[in-house]
């Protein structure tokens, strides 16, 4: 089989990998900034570069033509988007060449916020109160019969990028003024305090076969906009929230269409009522080392997975999920005023993986405990601030590739 993997971030190395050990030839559409990456060329049969990764017309056509070309000599089987912002290119070429998986109208459900939260609030899963910015009368009417705070979001962003959150009436109105010919590519929606979850799973044929559930300590908004440090732990395994997150997440996954994939679904259990809210979701593995994260807690590297899903949806035959494991997990992750920080002061046991990356700091612990797990996140998070490792950076409005 012919994989077309799309990747325009660095990111994706073990499903490449996988997807290679499969038996399959893997061809990489990448970001052409991204050539001298630590790609996993023995995996990889041809990579092809874009200058512009930009999802826009001129894009878009720049794809078709190139991949028409290319087919006239190798047949595409498989398109697979390893990054949010390549859902919509891989949608597209699926749609033009009559390639089977995820279509335009489904990777809707997967991409643009407004459609999520339309699409899930009609299969009667519960989400913050929203509105369009299509129409002035709309806007002030929801603003009338809603309380602030509310949050301004672009449609099609991940993670926290572009979020401006308003406080009251003429700021909201000052905000989408300020958005220009730009506003019908946002939505406003009504903040809800309260812990934020997520929810990593594999998908087969329909029905999800894996889920492993988790608690931002500090969520992706404040981490963006307050500067402050990354950190996840594994849910209790068999409690109330794990089962009713699982629950929230199957409904959204058959609401909006999902067949087969890894997937990254965010919720946030309100303070207020003790509910849990959807908040969006993405057709790929989880970013900010949540992959690796979810493997120390379960034996599952979604990567890993993932492709071999994909193969065995193109190819036929059977698939088998390994044993899942039933340890907690938990990351911390900080930028860092050091280059390449010292680990030296990090030294209990239970640590499985540390960052290697410049300008940060991060660490993925394991323990049949969570209460452990927990401590230790604390822990760590004091001493990456008091041993002056921490360091922040202004949000930006678009996620940097």
């Amino acid at each position: 089989m012919n994989f077309l993997c799309i990747c325009t971030y660095f990111k994706g190395v073990e499903f490449l990998k996988s997807c290679k050990a499969e038996g399959n030839n893997v061809y990489l559409l990448t970001n052409q900034k991204l050539q001298d990456k630590a790609w996993p060329r023995e995996s990889i049969d041809e990579i092809f570069y874009l200058d512009n990764v930009e999802n826009t017309f001129d894009t878009y056509q720049k794809i078709l033509v190139g991949l028409a070309a290319l087919m006239r000599s190798k047949k595409i089987d498989r398109v697979v988007a390893l990054d949010d912002f390549d859902v919509e290119k891989a949608a597209l070429v699926r749609e033009h060449f009559r390639i089977p998986g995820m279509g335009q109208t489904t990777a809707r459900y997967f991409r643009d916020k407004l459609a999520m939260r339309v699409q899930a609030q009609d299969a009667g899963i519960a989400v913050p109160p929203f509105s369009t910015l299509f129409h002035d009368i709309d806007i002030t009417e929801y603003l009338q019969r809603t309380s602030p705070p509310w949050v301004i979001k672009p449609r099609s962003e991940a993670s926290a990028a572009g979020i401006k959150k308003v406080h009251s009436f003429q700021e909201a109105w000052d905000t989408v003024h300020s958005l220009g010919d730009e506003r019908h590519n946002f939505l406003i929606e009504q903040f809800k305090p309260g812990d934020v979850y997520h929810v990593d799973s594999l998908t087969l044929n329909g029905k999800v076969i894996f889920t492993r559930c988790s608690q931002y300590l500090n969520t992706p908004f404040e981490v963006a906009h307050g500067g402050g440090i990354f950190r996840s732990v594994t849910v209790e395994h068999e409690s109330e929230d794990d089962a009713a997150l699982k629950k929230m997440n199957e409904d959204v996954m058959r609401a909006f269409g999902m067949k087969s994939s890894a997937s990254h679904t965010e919720m946030i259990k309100c303070y207020e009522d003790g509910k849990f809210y959807f908040l969006e979701t993405a057709s790929r593995v989880g970013g900010a080392n949540l992959a690796e994260m979810v493997e120390y807690s379960s034996g599952i590297n979604l990567w890993r997975e993932w492709a071999k899903i994909e193969t065995v949806v193109a190819a036929g035959g059977t698939y088998e999920l390994p044993v899942v494991e039933d340890y907690y997990s938990g990351i911390v992750i900080s930028l860092s005023s050091h280059e390449h920080p010292d680990y030296a002061p990090f030294n209990d046991p239970e640590i499985v993986w540390k960052m290697n990356e410049e300008y940060h700091i991060g660490l993925i612990v394991r323990s049949k405990s969570r209460a452990k797990v927990l401590e230790l996140m604390e822990k760590y998070a004091t001493m990456i601030r008091d041993l002056g490792y921490h360091a922040s950076a202004p949000a930006p409005d678009k996620p940097v590739h």
